[in-house]
């Protein structure tokens, strides 16, 4: 008889399950130790944290991989490490990758200036556009990268094209799902054949750890986790143990998260002193009809622009009492940036205007508080202005 799969919450807590002996602890114990015994004269590998194989490392790749639908997946020092090795695992120096325009700016500039020393060309398209992906197709094109929804927008993209055309032209698709998390999409199930996430975000969940995640083929786990020993992106068990920790709740989190921001979409759509509302669960949204058809919740994160531009903008954020004002997102607690100082430093004014991000444009990460109280926060804060 064919085992029936478990849930999604299950498999956050669990895994694919086993039952632990008589005395084991409930809580996984951290194994916060660099190195282990190993015995003398074998060929075995050797137990060793910065090689990936502490027992805290191999516990919660296991567990994502059961989230992910993925054959293998590992833990690194943050999600920068995991897209940088992600995409050195199936690059090469000569070799082209096409790259969404519509991604973090980090991502962009690990692009632009990194992988060009590496002897890597990268091409930027817009998902806009139709041909936006095969104009750019060449003979050496060897992986293509998304990142969907995207920050911060909030735009979705269908990996459906996308995934037939890498699968004819023999290139990888890699997709960093971070802003979704495993809950709310799973880019495996859609044609992707490698995921990306930043552990530090929904994976975790408080705030209080950096870690990334790559989920996948055990092949390109596995030379993801040859190029994790030497370039030093390892996480401290203690970090793994913090992210298990955070991925137990993560479905209820998620839900949460959810219904939170659209109910604060919701509201934010209908303030005179709120001129743009971004969140795909909005009718409005241009890619509403595909959020909802490919994803299972539309996520924690929301777009507002704030009438009266940048003071406008400023005005709000020095009013708000609950919402804290930091960089970062999917934690539990609510947190408020602008993206154009945090997420897309660095872009020039004709990038930050391509990426919609103007005078006033606030990303509002909402968290799991009472969405009244997230609310009432926001209308006292525009009310004061």
């Amino acid at each position: 008889m064919k085992r029936r799969r478990s849930g999604y919450s299950t498999r956050a807590i669990h895994g694919n399950g086993t039952t632990p002996p008589v005395g084991s602890p409930v809580s996984y114990p951290i194994h916060q130790s660099s190195t282990f015994v190993n015995p003398i004269g074998s060929p075995d590998d050797v137990l060793y944290t910065r090689y990936g194989n502490n027992p805290n490392q191999i516990r919660l790749g296991e567990k994502l991989a059961a989230l992910e639908g993925s054959e293998d997946a590992i833990l690194l020092s943050s999600g920068m490490g995991a897209t940088s090795l992600a995409h050195m695992a199936v690059l090469s120096p000569g070799d082209h990758l096409i790259a969404s325009d519509w991604i973090y700016g980090g991502t962009k500039k690990l692009f632009r200036d990194e992988f060009e020393r590496l002897g890597i060309d990268v091409s930027f398209a817009n998902p806009a556009k139709s041909d936006g992906w095969k104009q750019h197709l060449r003979e050496t094109t060897r992986a293509v990268f998304v990142e969907t929804p995207t920050n911060p927008q909030v735009r979705v993209i269908d990996l459906g094209p996308l995934a037939e055309l890498c699968k004819s032209s023999g290139a990888r698709l890699l997709v960093d799902a971070t802003i979704a998390s495993p809950i709310n999409f799973r880019p495996l199930e859609h044609g992707a054949d490698i995921v990306i996430h930043s552990a530090t975000k929904y994976l975790n969940g408080h705030s209080d750890v950096i870690a990334g995640a790559v989920a996948g083929p055990s092949g390109v786990i596995e030379r993801v986790r040859e190029l994790m020993k030497m370039w030093g992106q390892a996480p401290d068990p203690h970090a793994v143990w913090l992210v298990e920790r955070g991925l137990k709740t993560i479905a209820v989190r998620m839900a949460t998260h959810n219904s939170n921001a659209q109910a604060f979409a919701e509201w934010a759509s209908g303030h005179p002193k709120i001129s743009k509302v971004t969140y795909p669960g909005l009718a409005d949204h241009p890619d509403h009809e595909w959020a909802s058809r490919l994803y299972e919740g539309f996520g924690g994160m929301v777009g507002i622009v704030v009438c009266g531009g940048s003071p406008g903008a400023t005005t709000l954020l020095r009013n708000l009492k609950l919402a804290t004002h930091a960089p970062s997102f999917g934690g539990v607690e609510t947190l408020v940036s602008e993206p154009r100082y945090t997420s897309h430093a660095g872009q020039s004014a004709a990038e930050l205007v391509k990426a919609e991000i103007g005078d006033g444009f606030v990303r509002v990460s909402v968290g799991i508080e009472d969405v009244s109280d997230i609310i009432s926060d926001f209308e006292s804060a525009l009310n004061n202005q």
